[in-house]
């Protein structure tokens, strides 16, 4: 079965995502910016989301995990939750 890992960065609004994404083109550490702004769980962990499997997630979300190129970061994309910023680093 495919699988992936992938990071997030989850915020209420377009334009926090959008700074956020600016901050992270100029070199900003992407777990360090998770810790302190995600809006989800997962910034305990850096904002890393784990083994990733087809089904797991909403699908603007997982759309970016399967199909969107690797250790780029993708975003913003609404979802009911908020905004995201997302990075995949690996899948098989």
């Amino acid at each position: 079965m495919r699988s992936a890992m992938a990071k997030h960065i989850l915020v209420k609004t377009k334009a926090e995502a959008e700074k956020l994404k600016q901050r992270l083109a100029q070199g900003e550490d992407f777990a360090r910016l998770a810790r302190k702004y995600s809006q989800c769980p997962s910034r305990k962990k850096d904002g890393d989301l784990g083994k990733i499997f087809p089904g797991q997630l909403v699908k603007p979300i997982e759309n970016i995990i399967f199909r969107k190129a690797l250790l780029k970061v993708h975003g913003p994309v609404k979802t009911q939750f908020g905004f995201h910023l997302v990075v995949v680093y690996f899948r098989s």
